[in-house]
């Protein structure tokens, strides 16, 4: 295996306070632009039709919205897709069927002559019930994974903590990455989707690693009387490496999708790219700063009582 840093002894468990207040920073900002912005959800989620329109010259968005304006349809979200030649339309929700619209759309464009020559290059429809439906099986497929890894690590590592915490680490990175689609009024559609349960089970994976390797650590002579805090620190400081390496070629891959992957795979590779970040820092500041403050309160308790019952 390669080891990419020799016996590293970094006190992170040490730090967690601070950790504590960069992370409640962090989160306060993301739910507070959710609150406020919300989010721009895709045509599969809001239901509507999508135009994809390629100019022969760079337009202007303003010259688009007069020719929609021909047929009351001014109102649409208009977005340059990649190429500043290319722009992509976006549809509200209409009585009209999709090619008649597409019919109604064309015409109105070819009517603007600033606009010069242009082909319909995708029409997409999506109706209500789709993207309500979507809404919902997107809510159910985050909740089930959820309780799913809070099963699993209960069962795997015998510890309602460590699952609770697991919990709380996958919570927060979500709510990062949410909030920096939000913050960057970055599109949430079927791949953004796709891109957040990935995140959730790559942060799940790396935080499994580091449980893992504290049960085979407290199972040694050599951990025996260590305050918890301590074998933690030492499990995270041993897997080191190996986060280390896998955060780093997940980071550069999605580096690589996001700036050199093109317009479509934009924004799934932006979720990548925050989620790597904060899943990494989410499995020691998170995951691990919640399970040891429960069990040095657990272990406080217990021998306060032990105290009072002596005492008595």
């Amino acid at each position: 295996m390669i080891e990419l840093l020799r016996s590293p002894n970094y006190n992170f468990i040490g730090k967690r306070r601070w950790a504590y207040i960069v992370s409640a920073i962090v989160v306060v900002v993301g739910l507070g632009s959710l609150a406020v912005r919300g989010l721009r959800y895709d045509i599969d989620f809001t239901g509507g039709t999508l135009v994809q329109v390629r100019f022969e010259q760079p337009p202007s968005t303003a010259a688009i919205r007069t020719g929609l304006g021909r047929i009351q349809l001014a109102e649409s979200v208009i977005q340059q897709y990649g190429d500043p030649r290319e722009y992509i339309v976006r549809l509200p929700l209409t009585a009209t069927s999709p090619e008649e619209l597409t019919k109604r759309v064309t015409g109105a464009l070819g009517q603007e002559s600033t606009l010069g020559k242009f082909e319909i290059r995708r029409v997409e429809f999506v109706g209500p019930q789709v993207g309500r439906d979507l809404q919902l099986q997107a809510i159910y497929a985050v909740l089930f994974g959820l309780a799913g890894i809070l099963i699993y690590v209960a069962w795997a590592f015998k510890s309602l903590k460590g699952g609770v915490a697991a919990i709380a680490a996958v919570f927060h990175d979500i709510v990062v990455c949410m909030g920096a689609l939000s913050l960057s009024g970055r599109e949430f559609s079927l791949p953004v989707l796709a891109a957040l349960l990935t995140i959730i089970g790559y942060s799940v994976n790396d935080t499994i690693v580091a449980y893992d390797r504290l049960r085979e650590n407290r199972g040694k002579y050599s951990q025996k009387g260590k305050p918890f805090a301590e074998q933690l620190n030492d499990a995270i400081n041993q897997t080191l490496s190996r986060t280390v390496l896998t955060a780093l070629t997940t980071f550069l891959a999605t580096a690589i999708l996001l700036f050199f992957g093109g317009k479509t795979l934009e924004d799934f590779a932006f979720v990548l790219f925050v989620g790597v970040i904060t899943g990494t820092y989410s499995t020691i500041y998170i995951a691990g700063a919640v399970i040891v403050d429960w069990t040095q309160a657990v272990e406080g308790r217990i021998a306060r009582r032990k105290k009072a019952v002596a005492k008595a």
